[in-house]
């Protein structure tokens, strides 16, 4: 028997839980478990939640897991834990989803219904791209970036390591000698249409995009 899990078991996990339990490749054997150790002992749409520990000692011929986290800082910290028991990763990828030309994919990425991505692009590890959202050509993204549904990346954009896409965002395509450049950590709010680079761990909302500038005492 194998064993995949699905770390975490509220809305992005259980939305990726079906394109992982519909996959070609899966066994009747296979054992599909969400691990969540806040949640651990529930029954969620059908499938068990376990611990971490408690998903280690299930036996099993391999065990592979996929962090369905969508802040990249959490799911980078869980991919150190992961790392730390020498876990494989695994990708899901949904049937409806396009991928075009020369398109390469880093481990545990998880591509949601309608997700398009086109020509000539890199992504780093555990990348997610939730509906709709879609890369064009030459692209370069980096380790747990999220694209939030319907999140838009037009050609010749370069995405740093941890960037936070906001639903419905456009980032506007840069050229080949000039790529549009969203910093590592950074975080471009919903509906908001980047016209120009963001920096390193900044904040952008709006249209076009401005920094988001904190009032005095607010988080």
């Amino acid at each position: 028997m194998r064993v995949f899990g699905i770390f975490g078991a509220s809305g992005c996990g259980r939305g990726i839980m079906p394109l992982a339990r519909d996959a070609a490749d899966r066994r009747d054997s296979d054992r599909l478990v969400f691990v969540d150790d806040a949640l651990a002992g529930q029954t969620i749409n059908g499938h068990a939640v376990v611990t971490l520990d408690d998903f280690m000692r299930i036996e099993a011929a391999s065990r592979q897991i996929a962090i369905a986290i969508a802040d990249p800082a959490t799911r980078r910290r869980i991919a150190a834990r992961c790392d730390a028991l020498a876990l494989d990763y695994f990708s899901v990828r949904a049937a409806q989803s396009v991928i075009m030309d020369d398109v390469a994919l880093a481990q545990g990425a998880l591509i949601s219904p309608f997700v398009t991505l086109t020509s000539n692009i890199r992504i780093g590890a555990h990348f997610h791209a939730n509906l709709y959202s879609y890369v064009e050509h030459d692209c370069v993204i980096g380790d747990f970036v999220t694209f939030a549904p319907g999140a838009a990346c037009n050609g010749n954009v370069h995405i740093g390591d941890g960037a936070y896409i906001g639903a419905g965002a456009v980032i506007r395509q840069g050229t080949p000698g000039k790529p549009m450049r969203i910093g590592a950590g950074a975080v471009i709010g919903m509906g908001a249409v980047v016209t120009r680079d963001v920096a390193d761990g900044q904040t952008v909302i709006g249209n076009p995009a401005r920094l988001r500038i904190k009032a005095a005492g607010a988080p």
